[in-house]
């Protein structure tokens, strides 16, 4: 960020102001984290902060400190139109293109608000004041590390700070192991822990608690799992109808994707959800290596993401997705079977 940038950031939360946070639709761990490591930060400065979500999250992240404070916009509408009328400044975290948020698209675009974006996502759109986009960072818990370091105000990270930014962190690397996990990373987790995140407790509060169904459900998916050798690619389907047997909750298939790129000499892999309400199938992806799903997702499924991380959507149904899905290969098959 440009360092004339956060002289003026600073001037501008020299005194109170009315501050909205928002982050994507259907946040995951990262947009959590961020919105409400920040959300403590700034209310520390005694600003007015409001943490407002596109729509609802998954259980497992209920317990992130702050979280009873948040409104869903999807079913508190009123509440946070009024709020966001009345900010002075927006910010904008871990999205990169204000059709991300969702329902909020259009009150956000037409705020004439200062807006703040904060987010690591390739080609931001370019709409808000302050822009800190790179992305080279891990995620946006460690950016919001390096903004409040930036505003030479870490002395007030605390446990509840700490927390969300570990939470963030962990989650958009996999638990540290991409390789957008640096050593500068581990050493800003070092320091969350040392201000008072309990690592151990976050990591069993994000993956060790599971339902009964989704398990079975886990199960599912992976008796679909279909493997194409010579594209060195594998996908996963769930359909409607499988996700109504277990009972499915909002994040019951978050990270299920990962076991199909573990597989032996797989290098991408897809999972393909139904989504009826909203007439689209839901598409993640990711890879190892330098294939781009970034780029393949952005080509194809009107998506994007990272360049080993991403999601996309198909208004096709789900068989004609990926009848779609393994004709494109072909046109990837030298990249998807080169060696470094």
């Amino acid at each position: 960020m440009k360092t004339e940038d956060i002289a003026a950031i600073k001037t501008l939360l020299s005194t109170s102001k009315n501050i909205v946070i928002v982050c994507h639709k259907n946040p995951d761990g990262d947009a959590i984290g961020s919105t409400l490591g920040l959300y403590h930060y700034l209310i520390k400065h005694n600003h007015k902060a409001q943490v407002i979500t596109p729509n609802n999250y998954p259980d497992f992240l209920k317990w992130v400190p702050g979280e009873n404070t948040v409104l869903k916009y999807d079913t508190q509408t009123t509440d946070s139109n009024t709020l966001i009328d009345a900010a002075d400044i927006i910010f904008t975290l871990d999205f990169n293109a204000l059709h991300r948020a969702g329902a909020m698209e259009g009150v956000l675009k037409q705020n004439k608000a200062i807006k703040i974006l904060i987010d690591h996502h390739q080609a931001p759109d370019d709409y808000a004041e302050y822009m800190y986009s790179d992305v080279t960072m891990c995620s946006t818990c460690q950016m919001i590390y390096n903004f409040i370091a930036m505003l030479e105000d870490t002395a007030l990270i605390d446990a509840n700070i700490a927390t969300c930014l570990y939470l963030g962190i962990m989650t958009d690397t996999g638990s540290f192991r991409f390789r957008s996990t640096t050593s500068t990373t581990h050493r800003i987790i070092a320091e969350l822990i040392d201000k008072g995140a309990d690592n151990t407790a976050i990591h069993n509060a994000v993956y060790d608690t599971n339902s009964y169904n989704r398990l079975q459900l886990l199960g599912c998916a992976l008796s679909n799992l279909k493997v194409l050798p010579e594209y060195r690619t594998a996908y996963i389907t769930l359909s409607q109808d499988e996700l109504q047997r277990f009972d499915y909750k909002k994040g019951d298939t978050e990270g299920v994707v990962n076991y199909a790129l573990s597989l032996d000499n797989v290098i991408f892999a897809a999972i393909f959800i139904e989504d009826r309400q909203e007439g689209i199938i839901k598409i993640s992806l990711r890879s190892k290596g330098a294939f781009s799903v970034n780029e393949f997702s952005r080509a194809h499924f009107n998506g994007g993401g990272h360049n080993n991380a991403a999601g996309g959507r198909s208004d096709f149904a789900l068989n004609p997705t990926i009848e779609k899905f393994i004709s494109i290969l072909p046109s990837y098959k030298d990249a998807l079977n080169y060696d470094e």
